[in-house]
């Protein structure tokens, strides 16, 4: 892991930190051809690659209502519980993003304007799986849809090696109210939602996070998306005051996501900075899934600045899907805050509080992207339609500068479309 001062970083090392979508790119034409496959030959293409990336010899593409029954008779109560508890969790802060199907406003007299919100009528949630189960991702990306109501809404996910989805997942789709589950997963599922094939189902809009190969998918087939959201990343703006051993616990918790996983420390402690280096080395080399905090750690640097404000204004500069905040007055940071995916303030809000039962959303943008996107909501799962309500007395008062505007546009008929309203004074 990079530990230096920021003003000492050479343009390559600053570039590599800031240039995080190179792996998305260098993947860009395997996925490119996976996309233009699914699309010519659908469900053949799909069994195809789940045996080639999954080595699943018999592939089933849709998992079947009985098997999702039978998960939940293979899952600890106890655990049951906790994914209902997070489920209520997110679907109450979700429910906090409403805005009302239908509002209307004078604007003057005689003119009424409004807005009409409508939910989308089927979304496609990509949910990260295969060796590994992603619990809290079906219910961060299926409850959100259900809250907008959306009347349909699919997920695809990667089988395990013996060829079913985790019952994990598979219970925690069904809590939060999946329609079908499909079990496919990489670039080839992205494919078949954007596409459809003889059994998935085309949708209006994908979600959800992956991989890079899931990303760069994502980012190139036709179908409205979210938002870029791959390996995973945090950034710590940490002073004196800080705690270098929660950090150290931040930053390897995030790196064991994901080799291409992110890990940065910006801090004006040169103490914080040395100790948090040595822990997270202790914790990385001691850790289950060492060789993968290892590798991401590569990616991850400590930095020390001269001032929180040049902390902040890297962060800025960073965009990054985590920021956690660990200052003093962190409040006041917080207001210098422009570009972030999910923000965590004070010293006991660390990111995994959101990955699973805060109630905030864990799909956010990732590479950067926190500069011009936000994290999933609602609003996604929805489209809006302007109202306008006018009355003759309304459209008079605006009638000469339709008109006027029109005519210079040259288009006459407008105008007249306008004036035929009043040909009888």
């Amino acid at each position: 892991m990079l530990k230096k001062h920021y003003a000492q970083l050479t343009d390559t090392e600053l570039e590599t930190l800031l240039n995080r979508e190179a792996e998305i790119k260098r993947v860009k034409p395997i996925v490119s051809a996976i996309l233009q496959d699914v699309k010519s030959r659908g469900d053949a293409a799909l069994i195809e690659y789940t045996r080639k990336f999954d080595c699943v010899q018999s592939p089933s593409v849709e998992v079947k209502s009985d098997a999702v029954s039978a998960a939940f008779e293979q899952i600890d109560s106890g655990i049951l519980w906790h994914l209902e508890n997070a489920a209520e969790n997110i679907r109450i802060f979700h429910e906090s993003q409403l805005e009302p199907d239908i509002w209307l406003k004078e604007g003057s007299p005689g003119i009424i304007l409004g807005q009409k919100t409508t939910p989308l009528d089927r979304i496609g949630a990509y949910v990260p799986g295969g060796q590994a189960s992603y619990p809290s991702t079906a219910l961060m990306t299926i409850i959100p849809a259900k809250v907008a109501g959306v009347p349909e809404v699919i997920m695809c996910t990667p089988p395990m090696p013996d060829g079913h989805v985790h019952p994990l997942t598979l219970a925690a789709a069904s809590i939060a109210g999946a329609d079908r589950i499909f079990c496919i997963g990489g670039a080839q599922a992205i494919a078949a939602m954007a596409y459809g094939t003889e059994t998935v189902p085309a949708v209006d809009r994908i979600v959800g996070p992956g991989n890079v190969y899931v990303t760069s998918a994502k980012m190139q087939v036709p179908t409205m998306i979210d938002f870029p959201a791959g390996p995973s990343e945090v950034l710590i703006i940490a002073d004196e005051s800080a705690t270098p051993e929660f950090i150290a616990a931040d930053m390897i918790a995030q790196a064991e996501h994901d080799p291409n996983a992110v890990a940065v420390l910006a801090t004006t402690s040169q103490a914080v900075a040395d100790e948090a280096f040595e822990l997270i080395e202790r914790y990385a080399a001691d850790a289950i899934r060492s060789e993968i905090i290892k590798e991401s750690l590569e990616h991850g640097a400590i930095l020390i600045f001269d001032s929180i404000s040049e902390c902040t204004g890297f962060s800025n500069t960073f965009a990054p899907e985590h920021l956690e905040i660990m200052v003093r007055d962190p409040l006041n940071v917080l207001s210098s805050i422009y570009n972030a995916g999910s923000i965590f303030v004070g010293d006991y809000a660390p990111v995994p509080a959101g990955d699973y039962a805060s109630g905030t959303n864990h799909v956010l943008p990732t590479a950067g992207y926190a500069r011009v996107f936000s994290g999933l909501t609602v609003s996604h799962f929805t489209k809006k339609s302007s109202i306008q309500v006018i009355s003759k007395e309304g459209l008079s008062q605006i009638r000469d500068t339709v008109v006027a505007i029109a005519s210079e546009e040259g288009l006459r008929a407008h105008a007249d479309a306008v004036l035929a309203r009043f040909k009888d004074g």
